[in-house]
């Protein structure tokens, strides 16, 4: 049985081999890369079993199999959470969470050797677990913002947010306790940043925080037309066409 390791760790890729030799197999190579992998693999045979950790140094790697066409089982070895693997588990895909344990890589090993025949093709592998990674990846937003004042440095908490606007080419903060803050990042920056279940943007000018609405009232126009608790210095104008996707919002 031809046996290859992808791990960018190398003592994690020792201690693996080791692993694997204890139990009667001979690992054919370690690979450390994305790069060094598409390299390899396209010109080796190719393997029975990968060993596969999911990010290495040079970029995740899915992308290896990208550029490279093989036909491999494969198990993976990742740092996330057991309870949630627990349903692969049940589908002839084993994934082991590291440190890998000595019985469940026998385990995982026997499982391939006793259903190889009726194993997945190694693009399903991927497939299924590329949406679990899909799945599970929660994008992380702001919860603060560190802003300079003189010599010193204000730290600004997303929930003490109001909202915030642009005005003259700038991007200010408008706080709960009426302070505001030049910050240089734009509005388009900020939209990627901030929670959608906390901020929306209304128009080009202005981002609104969902905690300090105070009254939404019709508009003309099919427009929309907000106060706030914590800033009045301009009208605050949901344009036509995010009204729709404002409502949603709110909803």
């Amino acid at each position: 049985m031809k046996i290859i390791i992808i791990e960018d760790e190398k003592p994690a890729a020792r201690l693996l081999e080791r692993k694997i030799e204890k139990l009667g197999y001979e690992v054919q190579t370690k690979l450390g890369s994305v790069e060094e992998s598409i390299v390899w693999l396209s010109n080796n045979e190719t393997p029975d079993l990968i060993f596969l950790d999911i990010q290495l140094s040079d970029g995740l790697s899915f992308e290896i199999f990208e550029k490279v066409v093989i036909n491999s089982a494969i198990i993976f070895t990742t740092a996330y959470d057991e309870y949630a693997l627990r349903a692969f588990k049940l589908n002839s895909i084993d994934y082991l969470l590291k440190p890998i344990q000595d019985g469940e890589l026998q385990f995982a090993i026997q499982k391939y050797i006793d259903h190889k025949n009726s194993f997945f093709e190694f693009s399903d592998q991927l497939n299924l677990f590329k949406k679990f990674i899909d799945k599970e990846s929660k994008p992380v937003y702001k919860e603060r913002f560190s802003i300079k004042i003189g010599q010193q440095i204000k730290i600004v908490f997303t929930s003490d947010i109001a909202c915030f606007y642009s005005e003259n080419k700038a991007t200010y903060i408008k706080t709960k306790d009426h302070r505001n803050y030049l910050i240089e990042l734009s509005l388009d920056q900020l939209e990627e940043m901030l929670s959608p279940d906390h901020f929306f943007r209304i128009s080009r000018q202005f981002i609104v925080a969902l905690t300090d609405i105070k009254d939404i009232s019709v508009f003309s126009n099919s427009r929309l037309k907000l106060c706030l608790n914590h800033y009045n210095e301009e009208e605050l104008i949901v344009s036509r066409e995010r009204v729709a996707e404002f409502k949603t919002w709110i909803g």
